[in-house]
């Protein structure tokens, strides 16, 4: 079976064609800034080699037709005809609370992931547009909605509700979504494979560290708790996003800058995390570099990341009652050993102890702690 996978972002594009049967992926690529005129079609050979193109890209219809395009056409196709595609598959950022597991498209669906949409309005909105030019390009095909909040859905009541007046909630309900659900659950899933052992038996937390960042609780193969919370802005320090401050600090600002409560999240969402505080860049691999340069700022950023993710492990392990498995995983996570180094200080105590040379590899899935370690 040949699956269609698609991620449509505000202004790109990602797909990969995978046949199930084999787990070939069969192609790979990303349209690149759709709607501007410096949009930009990226394909990925397998083996790495990349061609990059400049084309036209007006919006997310001119993107996928250019995605199918390639998929059947020229010498390299991996396709002869569009009929081969059995499904396609749509990552979408915000269900709500309407979804707990991916779901068959149909009308009902995308109404409601319109309904949701100002939770997540850079993501939903353009994941609507992706679905609807799959459809208009492959109409009757069966289409599969992959829900990031839904794998945090099994969140009980005292982890995702606020402490807000109650008719909030229910008004416009207000609470804890999380996010990243496919990363944490398909990690969560991966560690225990790795590790031979049920995962109905496993306390898991798992850290997924990258531009956006997030940490989750994973009890028995189940949800227990995550640090983004309304909306991708709340949790750690993140590359350009603050995580959590006190809410104040957002009226604070409106009212000494002279700016409106939207600029203040505009600020908070995108001048902010580890590019407001070093004032460099939202990029790791900037900050590591400026911090061997003696920069102070950067070093503060750097220890700012490290700490929030520090809380949130021991917080969903005080939840879970312990922890058996810490997992690392996104851009961040799976390369920075500094910064896995950093978080894990302090946790030795406790039974976390890290392998120096093991922590030091990349690129593959392995086990970084100590044969005596208390926790994988």
């Amino acid at each position: 079976m040949n699956i269609l996978v698609v991620n449509a972002g505000s202004s790109s594009l990602k797909y990969q064609l995978i046949d199930t049967e084999t787990e070939n992926v069969l192609a790979v690529g990303l349209c690149d800034s759709v709607g501007s005129p410096d949009s930009s079609f990226h394909k990925y050979e397998i083996g790495d080699q990349e061609t990059k193109d400049q084309v036209p890209l007006p919006d997310h219809q001119a993107a996928i037709d250019e995605v199918l395009k390639t998929l059947v056409e020229g010498d390299n196709a991996p396709l002869e005809s569009l009929d081969q595609i059995d499904a396609v598959g749509h990552r979408i950022v915000q269900g709500g609370a309407y979804f707990s597991e991916s779901t068959l498209i149909d009308e009902d669906v995308i109404e409601k992931v319109e309904i949701v949409k100002e939770l997540a309005p850079l993501h939903n909105g353009p994941g609507i547009l992706g679905i609807r030019a799959c459809q208009n390009a492959m109409p009757g095909k069966p289409m599969v909605g992959v829900f990031d909040t839904a794998f945090h859905q099994t969140m009980p009541a005292k982890a995702y509700m606020y402490a807000i007046p109650y008719e909030l909630y229910e008004k416009y309900s207000i609470r804890k979504y999380g996010f990243h659900g496919t990363s944490h659950r398909y990690v969560s899933q991966r560690a225990a494979e790795f590790l031979g052992k049920p995962i109905e038996d496993l306390k898991i937390v798992t850290c997924h560290l990258g531009n956006g960042a997030s940490v989750a609780g994973v009890k028995g193969g189940k949800c227990i708790d995550t640090s983004m919370g309304l909306t991708p802005l709340d949790g750690l320090v993140m590359g350009t996003r603050c995580g959590a401050i006190d809410p104040a600090v957002v009226t604070f600002v409106a009212q000494h800058e002279g700016i409106s409560a939207d600029e203040v999240l505009n600020i908070l969402n995108k001048k902010s995390g580890i590019l407001g505080v070093s004032g460099i860049s939202n990029d790791m691999r900037a900050i590591e570099s400026a911090m061997e340069e003696g920069n102070e700022r950067a070093k503060l950023a750097y220890e700012m990341f490290a700490n929030s993710v520090k809380k949130y492990i021991g917080e969903y392990w005080a939840e879970m009652g312990g922890m058996d498995v810490l997992v690392f995983t996104a851009g961040v996570g799976e390369n920075s050993a500094s910064m896995r180094a950093m978080v894990m200080e302090g946790f030795e105590d406790l039974g976390i102890k890290i392998d120096p040379e093991q922590n030091s590899k990349r690129g593959f899935d392995n086990e970084i702690s100590t044969p005596d370690s208390t926790v994988k």
